[in-house]
């Protein structure tokens, strides 16, 4: 199937939503003569940052401001290849990440990245756009959050010359993959805050007998326990098809669905999170649809994530 066609099974997840929230509910969301100054104040920091760990969040970066960001996956931290031998998996390296994310304005954000790769597909290279349709705001005149996040990825490896497996390219277009998700949050309380993320993901090429869409869905929670610490966790359950089972027990692997928890830590403006999570990728693209280690079998490791903010904006003299 050609690529352009690829892209409107994306377009086509996506429309809908857009057209249902802007089309039938927008106008009952704008401001009135008679709403209050109060009622329309957005609600802020839903979240402390752009991903709450595995998932994305309704934060963007601010208009004018460049994020620079590391994202590192470290190995197992148990199991067989984890223990001391590899000091609990900080010897291995199971992906890394470095990107870029722009504010164009304070709701639309564009981001490119290079990604290690944890899945048979490597050196991935990628483009998204985060959108806020809708922010929640104070005194519940708008009760929920929506942000569209998408992206493409593109991988710049050598073609496997095995036409059965994954990682072989015929055509550039079998090199590219695609996410499309909604982002719908609610705080609550200055105490807690909660995220649903329905995602489509899709591959131009899979290997034999697997299938080229996944759909999933993911949740997200952040609950303060002090003033500067909370909880955080993130998990997606996907919608497997029967093909993609036979696909997996094919290969001799098993399947789990991805599952993260940590702690938030904020200090002097600064947020640090010390998380853990089963899956090895980065990307929605992999770790969605091809997460193949267990919490259970002790196949968990530590992540992080370091940023560096600059601004563009102008000062007024």
């Amino acid at each position: 199937m050609k690529m352009n066609q690829r892209l409107r099974i994306v377009l086509v997840v996506m429309l809908p939503v857009f057209s249902v929230t802007a089309q039938d509910n927008m106008e009952n969301y704008l401001p009135s003569e008679t709403t209050s100054e109060k009622d329309t104040i957005p609600v802020y920091a839903t979240f402390k940052s752009s991903k709450i760990i595995n998932a994305r969040s309704n934060e963007l970066v601010h208009k004018g401001e460049l994020d620079f960001i590391i994202s590192h996956r470290f190995g197992d931290a148990g199991g067989h290849y984890g223990g001391f031998k590899t000091f609990y998996g900080t010897d291995n390296a199971a992906d890394i990440k470095i990107a870029l994310d722009y504010g164009l304005s304070d709701r639309l954000a564009i981001g490119i990245s290079r990604t290690k790769g944890a899945t048979a597909i490597r050196q991935l290279l990628e483009a998204n756009c985060k959108y806020k349709l809708l922010e929640q705001t104070e005194k519940d005149r708008i009760p929920l959050g929506i942000t569209f996040f998408g992206n493409a990825v593109v991988s710049t490896m050598s073609s496997n010359v095995n036409p059965k497996v994954p990682d072989h390219f015929d055509t550039f277009s079998d090199r590219w993959s695609f996410v499309a998700q909604t982002i719908i949050v609610r705080k609550f309380s200055s105490n807690f805050s909660l995220a649903l993320l329905p995602t489509y993901t899709h591959y131009n090429r899979v290997g034999y007998r697997d299938s080229n869409d996944v759909f999933a869905v993911g949740i997200g929670a952040r609950a303060k326990l002090t003033k500067r610490m909370a909880l955080i966790a993130d998990y997606f359950y996907t919608f497997d098809s029967g093909n993609r089972k036979a696909y997996f027990e094919k290969n001799g692997l098993p399947f789990y669905n991805p599952l993260a928890a940590g702690l938030e830590i904020e200090t002097g403006g600064h947020v640090f999170q010390l998380t853990f999570m089963n899956n090895t990728a980065l990307l929605e693209n992999q770790f969605i649809p091809y997460t193949t280690t267990s919490w259970k079998k002790g196949q968990f490791r530590w992540g992080f994530s370091i940023s560096r903010p600059f601004s563009f904006k102008r000062k007024n003299r």
